[in-house]
């Protein structure tokens, strides 16, 4: 392999026509083009495609005016499935690792809370809407994020169907907003569980008064049960591994003729691996449902009463939340360094591009158990009465 010092500012005849099948160039005009600062990037890309690519944006090596269009082009042109013979080995290692062991298990259920969710409460009450949302809003007839988030509140509850005086099992219960608001909005009782220590002392503080009880536990040594069962943006850090248990679970906690909601991200087909930069810096341990491996799990299990996917209103969120993030920057930057900024962007900016190449879904269903007898009707609302 050759040495670093063998690059120059000329990108490899191999990574320039690979990035030309997406309409990419390096050093180019074009916003969403690659403005290459130190050519030791060109190895990094050899040897690690994403991960190299992701840690060499952060580190300052390049730089790209509009990385959700870069990142749209990439994954439409599938240059994520076609990287070079190095990286593809390494994905190849990820990919046996991802399956051979639980990455999810009981005991390293608490990573992704310590790594992502427990950075700062301040980053998030920067980014986010006033009720601390962290996931899809709905956009049907938003005009803004605010609006957006609390749209989609109120169609997950009345996708469940809430009733005064009913319980619910919040499972991945965040900050708490989406408690407080089915606990105020709904009159129901509700119950959270949350793997974060700081998301649960903010939500805790956000819930106080109200007839929501909020816990520091996995999902798994969960007990009692309930009339509905709602987890927004938890399941992708469950893992494939992990996926019978935990609608096992979840079927064991729902009463007969209760409802369950799952929002999740999901993905257009079964990828063997996660994306390794997300994996390391973002969401450690995580893994997103193809369709058929979702399917497979509620197989025998749960009822699918109602698949609602709206991926496209994802891309717009995360834009709202990159731009957010930015213009609290001023004041965030006394916490936290230029490289946590440009991880940070990376991270959202890169998603945005994900949901906008259709890779990326955002999926919402509402499953029951077969002893249900209710009928149930799908809900599709606009803007909440």
């Amino acid at each position: 392999m050759p040495s670093a010092s063998a690059f120059t500012f000329e990108p490899p005849a191999v990574l320039r026509d690979l990035l030309a099948r997406a309409d990419v160039g390096f050093d180019g005009a074009r916003p969403w083009d690659m403005r290459v600062r130190n050519s030791r990037l060109y190895r990094r890309l050899l040897t690690q495609w994403s991960l190299g690519a992701g840690e060499a944006y952060v580190e300052g090596d390049w730089d790209c005016e509009r990385l959700d269009m870069l990142f749209e082009r990439l994954l439409r042109a599938e240059l994520d499935r076609t990287a070079p013979a190095i990286a593809r080995l390494q994905l190849l290692a990820e990919s046996l690792r991802q399956r051979l062991f639980n990455r999810q298990s009981v005991a390293r259920a608490h990573q992704v809370g310590e790594r992502h969710y427990d950075v700062g409460n301040d980053v998030f009450e920067a980014m986010l809407d006033s009720r601390m949302i962290y996931s899809c809003a709905y956009w049907a007839q938003a005009q803004d994020l605010e609006q957006a988030q609390a749209h989609k509140l109120d169609m997950i509850c009345r996708k469940l169907e809430l009733q005064p005086g009913e319980t619910l099992l919040d499972i991945g219960c965040g900050w708490g907003g989406l408690a407080r608001f089915a606990a105020e909005r709904f009159g129901v009782t509700v119950t959270g569980v949350t793997i974060s220590q700081a998301q649960l002392a903010l939500a805790r503080e956000r819930c106080a008064g109200l007839p929501v009880t909020l816990l520091l536990q996995d999902y798994r040594s969960l007990t009692g049960r309930f009339d509905k069962i709602v987890s927004v943006g938890m399941f992708e850090h469950v893992g494939l591994k992990n996926y019978g248990v935990y609608f096992d679970t979840a079927r064991r906690l729902l009463a007969p003729d209760g409802l369950f909601l799952l929002h999740s991200i999901g993905v257009d087909r079964r990828a063997p691996h996660t994306d390794p930069w997300i994996e390391r810096y973002i969401f450690p341990n995580g893994k997103l449902p193809s369709p058929g491996e979702l399917s497979d799990a509620l197989e025998g299990r749960f009822i699918i009463e109602d698949w609602h996917n709206f991926g496209p209103d994802y891309d717009r969120t995360l834009m709202c939340w990159a731009e957010r993030f930015e213009a609290a920057w001023p004041r965030l930057a006394v916490r936290y360094d230029e490289a946590f900024r440009r991880m940070f962007r990376y991270y959202l900016l890169s998603c945005a591009g994900f949901f906008r190449s259709r890779q990326g879904q955002l999926w919402q269903l509402v499953l029951s158990l077969p002893q249900r007898r209710s009928i149930y009707r799908s809900v599709r609302p606009g803007a909440p009465a």
